[in-house]
């Protein structure tokens, strides 16, 4: 009976093909890797560690370069997703048919899907035509336009003043 040879790590040896020999640059004409050897013409890119940086931009001036070289620059006047307040703006006449017996509150009009998302105040903007509002309305936490404010204010809307005040402040403060 024959004997099962075992595997040996010196007996290893990889497929056929499967490692291709180098190609030796510079080694004769008949190679095809002669002169430049691979790397193209002359010049900056042929060099050891040649070629341009991470922030080259083509030759115009680097955004590393065109910041202020001042400590305490600040990126505020360029970034108004972080720095700036987030204002939901919502028509007058979307309260047309709104409930008088609910407060119209920043939660109240999330609820009901007049806008999305955080917001830091929301306002209320006339839009400059006539509408027809039900009397009653009470408003808590919530910015007008001026021309919103005199319609309410015709249509017998309450408002709480306090806190609308604390708010227009807090978004005065962020801007």
């Amino acid at each position: 009976m024959a004997e099962k040879q075992s595997l040996k790590l010196g007996d290893l040896k990889p497929s056929p093909g499967s490692r291709p020999k180098r190609q030796r640059i510079g080694r004769g004409h008949g190679s095809g890797m002669v002169k430049t050897g691979g790397e193209g013409g002359k010049g900056q890119t042929v060099r050891s560690g040649g070629g341009k940086g991470p922030a080259f931009e083509g030759g115009q001036t680097a955004w590393a370069r065109r910041l202020p070289h001042r400590r305490g620059y600040s990126q505020k006047a360029r970034d108004r997703g972080h720095f700036g307040t987030a204002v939901a703006v919502v028509s007058l006449r979307r309260l047309g048919n709104w409930d008088p017996s609910v407060e119209i509150s920043p939660e109240t009009l999330r609820e009901r899907g007049m806008f999305k998302g955080e917001v830091d105040a929301v306002k209320i903007l006339g839009a400059g035509a006539e509408v027809s509002l039900p009397s009653g309305l009470r408003f808590r936490d919530v910015l007008f336009s001026q021309s919103a404010r005199e319609a309410l204010s015709s249509a017998g809307a309450s408002f709480d003043e306090v806190h609308a005040e604390r708010s227009r402040s807090a978004a005065d403060d962020k801007s």
